[in-house]
């Protein structure tokens, strides 16, 4: 699955979406990643703050990498979202 993360709500939105296609619940992903379930709740929410360490943690639970690439060119609707 390949999917463009601008926000804490995108990345919130995408660990939610493979949370639950891997038959996990917060709690368990929590277990999984050694990072507390109040928190996953929290960055599922879209709330921004989370230290990187702790992303990487729930990346990897999730069996999940960041690459990088060249920022595409949205549609002038997303641009709101990219701030």
């Amino acid at each position: 699955m390949q999917k463009i993360i601008r926000s804490p709500k995108d990345f919130g939105q995408l660990i939610r979406h493979v949370r639950k296609q891997a038959g996990m619940t917060q709690s368990q992903l929590a277990v999984r990643s050694g990072v507390w379930q109040e928190t996953i709740s929290k960055i599922e929410n879209g709330h921004a703050g989370s230290k990187l360490e702790t992303i990487f943690e729930i990346l990897a639970a999730l069996d999940l990498e960041i690459t990088g690439q060249e920022r595409s060119k949205g549609s002038t609707d997303d641009f709101e979202d990219m701030f």
